[in-house]
């Protein structure tokens, strides 16, 4: 089978290159490969490469970037998808498309399920809302994977950043009035893997499936979690003090939701993946740091 796999050297998408490879033959493209935000671009390369299953892990994730960039994050994380959908559908290919909790307003009581109503509160969010409904109003075959607060060992993301800005703070302020489940991009790779693996000669329901660690924590807690198993990697390591704040304390271009805890019940029953909890992927990701 022909794969065509874009942002291949991002979080996910590097973690994608190994998982998805006993797959078949994998084409991986990265932003220099291929511009998500250039419709004829797409079109020459899945036109190129002929693939049954493109899964795509490129975005413009800078959240706070797109409240001044917002026809940019339109454009790779809407228009892109949708284009990929149509060419998907002219193939007959199977598209993979990952999302995310921002899609949501963060007032639910309960994880956010697939038919919930969303509200975005800001500009990244809404793309990828759009780019969603891009994609179910085109691709016949299509698995939607909304994830949270990602994370991995290459990248900008909060545990590299949380362990960088620890070798100069003794203290760190953190948000700790937001709660989620931080999911590896390992553990995502992995999950995707398995779940194409696993479709059912019949096929399986095309959607929006929601794909996160089990459990939850806060930023804060989060943080917390990062310095202990800092501490026992290297003994040398000196864990800075967490002090927890208010996100009215640490004020930012693009609102983030409070509650992005996504209920996983559907992916589960769909492929028979559980996820597993968020303290166990901070451990596997932990393991796949280089040596300090």
């Amino acid at each position: 089978m022909r794969i065509l796999l874009t942002g291949a050297n991002g979080q996910v998408g590097h973690a994608l290159r190994g998982a998805l490879a006993p797959l078949g033959t994998v084409t991986a493209v990265d932003r220099e490969g291929l511009d998500l935000g250039d419709p004829d671009a797409i079109r020459t390369l899945v036109r190129a490469v002929k693939p049954a299953l493109v899964v795509n892990a490129a975005a413009y994730t800078a959240v706070d970037k797109a409240e001044s960039e917002t026809d940019r994050a339109f454009a790779v994380n809407a228009m892109g998808p949708g284009v990929l959908a149509e060419e998907a559908k002219r193939l007959d290919a199977v598209l993979v498309h990952y999302s995310t909790d921002y899609v949501f307003d963060g007032r639910a009581r309960r994880p956010w399920r697939e038919d919930d109503p969303t509200g975005p509160l800001n500009a990244y969010g809404r793309s990828k809302r759009a780019g969603e409904l891009a994609i179910a109003a085109v691709a016949p075959k299509h698995l939607v994977l909304r994830t949270s607060w990602v994370y991995g060992p290459r990248g900008k993301n909060f545990l590299l950043t949380m362990l960088s800005l620890a070798a100069t703070r003794e203290e760190i302020r953190v948000v700790a009035d937001q709660r989620g489940a931080p999911t590896s991009a390992l553990f995502l790779a992995d999950a995707t893997a398995r779940a194409l693996a696993a479709i059912p000669r019949e096929g399986v329901a095309s959607g929006i499936y929601h794909l996160a660690a089990a459990g939850e924590t806060t930023w804060a807690g989060f943080a917390e979690a990062i310095f202990a198993r800092a501490s026992r990697r290297l003994p040398s390591f000196r864990a800075p003090r967490v002090v927890p704040i208010g996100t009215a304390d640490y004020p930012t271009p693009a609102l983030r939701p409070a509650y992005s805890l996504l209920d996983t019940g559907r992916f589960a029953k769909a492929f028979g993946i559980a996820p597993t909890s968020w303290e166990k992927q901070l451990d596997a990701c932990m393991a796949a740091l280089p040596p300090a």
